[in-house]
């Protein structure tokens, strides 16, 4: 079976592709222009899988390019859609680049989905559709508040144009996975996350900070009426996210229970602090952070942690790293391309 993956070059995506074509036997084909990656993925995917995969570098905003890719793989029967901008420090000074880019990019791939006739589709969703929300952990049906960036609403957005072009395609399926905050690197340490924008989460400022590419690290508001001052997020390392969409694909090829559309959280169902990952970093690698608290950053959203039952019960999945790992694995990846 093939698989087509777009953003397939980006942080999460790679890992998916990684992830299927280490445990299954679909084929898989990429979609990424490499406005915020780099064509080297492909060669880390290589070395980690030993296969070569097609990427077509057109921009999914390009309808008559996208379709190119379709009618050249006429035997698709998923797609998982990871391609959107998602920094929300930059979506709040640039909401129209994100609007422009994350929703049009959606529609022209379902447009897509529906022409070809291709049966399932991922749709790579966030914890943020949430919003600051008074009751944790969170469900699927926690009710969603304001969104709190340009980028988060385009992800409420975006699962709602997915669920209503469901509704109307009697024989296309969907997911929407909410993941929470993925981080970490593969185990092998040969991939990661690599952006070509400034950092926006902690995890890359951490490791560039531990290098030395960044001078301090700035923690970004210790008053917050948490444990500790700082934001807590539910933190889930990259590779179990990649298998997630795997199982949630094969859930959807399977269709055992004949489902049209579902919304799946992807957490570990627990809130870890700043402060408490610095402290973690430190700990498991033996090294000693600059960091200095600055004032809250905009967009940010104080608490948020899962509540991933329904993963487990639809899925079978549960994450397997623990915070160990993950400081553990982003620290390899920093240092493998320091080396370059």
């Amino acid at each position: 079976m093939k698989i087509l993956i777009t953003g397939g070059a980006g942080y999460i995506g790679s890992h998916t592709i990684i992830e299927i074509l280490q445990n299954t036997d679909w084929e898989v084909v990429s979609i990424d222009d490499y406005s915020n990656s780099t064509p080297g993925t492909f060669d880390r995917i290589k070395e980690i899988t030993g296969k070569t995969i097609k990427n077509y570098p057109f921009d999914l905003k390009d309808l008559s390019a996208t379709e190119v890719v379709f009618e050249e793989n006429p035997d698709t029967v998923g797609i998982i859609h990871f391609a959107a901008h998602k920094s929300v420090g930059d979506s709040v000074e640039e909401p129209l680049k994100y609007y422009d880019n994350n929703l049009n990019t959606l529609a022209n791939v379902l447009k897509c989905q529906k022409k070809y006739k291709v049966p399932n589709f991922i749709f790579s969703s966030s914890c943020s559709v949430y919003g600051n929300v008074a009751i944790l952990p969170v469900t699927e049906d926690s009710p969603q508040e304001k969104a709190e960036s340009p980028y988060a609403y385009t992800k409420q957005i975006g699962e709602v144009m997915v669920e209503d072009f469901i509704k109307i395609s009697k024989s296309l399926k969907a997911i929407s996975l909410r993941y929470f905050n993925p981080v970490g690197a593969h185990v092998s340490g040969l991939n990661g996350e690599l952006s070509n924008i400034k950092p926006n989460n902690l995890f890359p400022f951490i490791t560039q900070t531990a290098i030395g590419k960044i001078e301090s690290l700035t923690v970004y508001g210790d008053d917050y009426p948490t444990r500790d001052g700082s934001c807590i997020r539910d933190y889930i390392h990259v590779s179990d996210i990649a298998e997630a969409h795997v199982l949630a694909l094969k859930k959807l090829i399977q269709n055992n229970d004949n489902l049209n559309y579902d919304v799946i959280n992807l957490g570990s169902g627990n809130g870890v602090s700043v402060f408490e990952i610095i402290s973690a970093f430190e700990k498991e690698n033996g090294l000693k952070l600059n960091y200095t608290v600055g004032p809250r950053r905009e967009g940010d959203v104080e608490s948020i942690y899962s509540n991933s039952n329904k993963a487990k019960e639809l899925l079978g999945w549960e994450p397997k790293c623990t915070v160990k790992e993950m400081v553990t694995s982003a620290w390899k990846w920093e240092q493998k391309i320091f080396e370059k």
